[in-house]
């Protein structure tokens, strides 16, 4: 029997500047994200889980970039499950002030210049990697 796929989306989200949104969350540099409610249509699950984590509340949604999976422990479901996350494009204005979802534990909300994309992905995972590079080479 094969493992259970959770539905998820999140958004690469850039600024007028081009700088991209990053969250710091248990460790590791990350894209907002989260799982996909029932009756939920998957671009509304991507802004509303960039919205809750981080406190933006005018987004612009873009295209799709790419679909990621990735296998992790569901501590509520309390078994190994697939995660598939679907990523958009997203523009927000840097003047919008940003608050953390505590609850969610993300720590730091930071607008990413691509001169420091490297520094923050060395410390981030393979999935986040992959999106944004694959933004980088279809932008």
């Amino acid at each position: 029997m094969g493992l259970k796929t959770i539905k998820a989306a999140g958004g690469l989200v850039l600024n007028e500047k081009q700088e991209i949104l990053m969250i710091f969350r248990r460790g590791k540099w990350d894209l907002p994200k989260g799982k996909l409610d029932e009756g939920e249509k998957i671009e509304e699950c991507a802004v509303r889980e960039v919205m809750e984590e981080t406190g933006l509340t005018k987004l612009n949604l873009g295209s799709l970039i790419t679909i990621t999976h990735h296998t992790y422990f569901d501590t509520w479901l309390k078994e190994e499950v697939i995660k598939e996350t679907h990523w958009f494009l997203m523009e927000a204005s840097s003047a919008e002030r940003m608050i953390p979802q505590i609850s969610e534990d993300i720590e730091i909300i930071e607008w990413v210049s691509i001169h420091n994309l490297n520094q923050h992905l060395s410390n981030s995972y393979d999935t986040i990697v992959a999106v944004v590079k694959n933004y980088q080479n279809r932008y």
